[in-house]
């Protein structure tokens, strides 16, 4: 029955989700430099988002296994993987020192105010979508181990 539902819950925000491509929504990176998220639908490479949050577990096994084999797949791919952090003005301030402690080579940009999240329909985190040449050509929401594996062999396909 739990499965169930959980399949239930997986098609029904999918269903919601009808974004093509990424929307023209501009959030600040660690750094401090604005960077507009359509800009990323210009790539001719892929480009991993993920929706996550320091409170998250789920978000931080995610980023963690890709971390692990991130240097890989950028190699053979050229994949560039987006962290979007949805931390509200109560945990934000967790985000960078998470993020250095982890040493996460990723691009990190906070959507605080949800304006991305809300743009994109996103209900839960982790939720990931990859973007090829302007498209988003996969989706996935939850994370359970392996779903990196899934992903990446998505990846792989799409670039040969």
């Amino acid at each position: 029955m739990k499965l169930f539902i959980t399949v239930l819950v997986f098609l029904v925000s999918l269903t919601g989700f009808s974004q093509a491509e990424l929307p023209n929504v501009k959030l600040k990176s660690l750094e401090g430099k604005m960077i507009n998220v359509a800009d990323y639908n210009k790539s001719d490479k892929p480009v991993i988002i993920s929706f996550w949050a320091t409170w998250c577990g789920p978000c931080l096994k995610e980023l963690n296994a890709i971390h692990d084999v991130y240097p890989q797949w950028q190699k053979e791919t050229g994949v560039e993987l987006v962290a979007v952090s949805i931390d509200d003005a109560k945990t934000v301030k967790r985000v960078k020192s998470l993020v250095n402690g982890k040493s996460w080579e990723y691009e990190v940009l906070y959507d605080d105010n949800h304006e991305l999240k809300r743009a994109m329909n996103v209900s839960n985190v982790p939720f990931t979508v990859v973007v090829y040449k302007g498209k988003i050509v996969y989706k996935h929401l939850s994370y359970t181990p392996g779903v990196e594996k899934e992903m990446y062999k998505k990846i792989k396909a799409l670039v040969k």
